[in-house]
């Protein structure tokens, strides 16, 4: 798992830069997933509003927690949860 970890050890600055600018940009971050969702939406004409719904209500969660710290309060710990 050598590839695996040395991977791990290169994404994790960047992990910690993203979650600065989730604290950062969060409500400007959450504004264009809601454009998006929308644009989506009237494009395939309400055919799919309910997955599109779920899904940017995912999205908002997800930038929430990496907004906290990453999942599991993961954000600048040493790898190991």
């Amino acid at each position: 798992m050598g590839l695996l970890d040395d991977l791990k050890a290169r994404l994790g600055p960047l992990k910690g830069k993203a979650a600065d600018l989730a604290q950062q940009h969060g409500d400007k971050i959450e504004q264009g997933l809601e454009k998006a969702a929308k644009v989506v939406d009237e494009k395939t004409k309400g055919k799919y509003s309910s997955q599109i719904e779920t899904g940017t209500g995912k999205a908002k969660d997800a930038l929430g927690k990496l907004a906290e710290g990453g999942e599991k309060g993961g954000g600048t710990g040493s790898g190991t949860s």
